[in-house]
């Protein structure tokens, strides 16, 4: 199955960089640095297009954990049927808003793009024939890959990538090529004069094992950031543990051993796709952690204005009455003077109320004061 829809795309961002670099003064078209650059900024910009995909999934997967106690509850529930728990699953996940697709996409889209990538660096120099005819790359002379285009490259292009050395090594040279293919990295004639190549093994093992061991450790800190954001009760799961332990491990020396086998072009992808995916990760989680603490912040200053304020006993209603107003208000009439304020009578039947000696006291004090009072009158 061709994928031309992701070679055409993938090969025409690394042209135009390619372009842009080449007028850099001190580079040129045919220089190993404006070839790495190419396939530097081309990571870069499809990671930039990416990075909203990847900001929804980090939302997606922090939003999976908010509510993984109830899907916990349902699995309880329903067990037994998984036809209602996949119902009831949907309904959460509708009710949350939440789409486990947006968890997948930037990884889903990050696989093309690789194969994009590998196919067309691997067809800068199409003398491996069967190792690469599984993406349709025919096995040629050094001749015929000289002068065969590559997508957006044109001829003249491909030669100037197979002349182009980093380091003096070829950037589509790997450790393990046959010696035989070495001749698509020397200017040849139609004739396909056999010409010393201007390299060996050993430089291409130098470049790349420096490349292939940061592309590992670069994997092993990725991995080790992510798991250290799962929460504590997934750790907890054999699955997850399996996964992480693979992460952890086992892809990192995937990388470090894939190497051996990956043109050095690849590398150079490889490790700048791992520093921006650490640099993203940290910028990322950092932001949402902030957006986290204020959604905190904002819920605790709600909870605190609608909380009563001291002081302030609820009344059925939703009246409030101030305990501190209504023992003020009852200490003044307490002490108001008596002229100003008769004693009430009390009503016909009613039992009069208790109270308190002091102020019984208090109360026949006045009494006697205006008793007194109204006997000075009357003389």
């Amino acid at each position: 199955m061709s994928l031309d829809y992701v070679y055409y795309p993938v090969s025409g961002i690394m042209w135009v960089w390619h372009k842009v670099f080449s007028f850099v003064p001190g580079l040129g078209p045919d220089s190993g640095i404006t070839w790495a650059l190419s396939v530097i900024f081309l990571v870069l910009t499809l990671r930039a297009i990416l990075y909203k995909p990847f900001v929804r999934q980090i939302r997606t997967t922090r939003q999976m954990q908010e509510f993984q106690p109830q899907m916990q509850a349902l699995r309880k529930k329903y067990g037994k049927d998984r036809q209602k728990l996949a119902l009831e699953m949907q309904k959460l996940q509708k009710e949350h808003g939440f789409n486990p697709l947006l968890g997948c996409l930037p990884a889903l889209l990050q696989v093309p793009v690789f194969i994009g990538l590998f196919h067309v660096l691997r067809s800068f120099n199409r003398m491996n024939g069967g190792a690469t005819s599984m993406f349709g790359s025919p096995d040629m002379t050094a001749y015929e890959t000289r002068h065969t285009p590559n997508y957006f490259f044109s001829a003249t292009d491909v030669g100037s990538f197979l002349d182009a050395r980093l380091f003096d090594v070829p950037l589509s040279s790997m450790v393990q090529m046959p010696e035989k293919n070495y001749q698509a990295f020397m200017p040849v004639n139609i004739n396909n004069d056999f010409i010393q190549p201007n390299f060996e093994q050993w430089q291409i093992l130098a470049l790349s094992l420096p490349l292939m061991i940061i592309a590992a450790l670069a994997t092993h800190f990725n991995s080790r950031a992510s798991i250290a954001r799962q929460p504590v009760a997934s750790l907890d799961n054999p699955q997850t543990a399996i996964m992480n332990r693979l992460m952890l491990w086992v892809f990192p020396i995937g990388v470090l051993v894939g190497g051996f086998f990956l043109p050095v072009a690849i590398l150079i992808y490889w490790v700048t796709q791992n520093i921006w995916t650490y640099c993203q990760q940290h910028i990322v989680f950092g932001k949402l952690d902030k957006e986290d603490e204020e959604k905190k912040r904002l819920a605790q200053e709600k909870r605190a204005e609608n909380a009563p304020k001291p002081g302030v006993k609820p009344k059925k209603g939703g009246a409030a009455v101030s305990v501190t107003k209504a023992a003020e208000t009852a200490t003044d009439a307490t002490d108001e003077p008596a002229e100003e304020s008769a004693p009430s009578k009390p009503t016909p039947g009613a039992k009069p109320k208790p109270q308190h000696p002091s102020a019984n006291a208090r109360q026949q004090q006045r009494n006697q004061q205006q008793r007194n009072r109204n006997k000075k009158r009357k003389r």
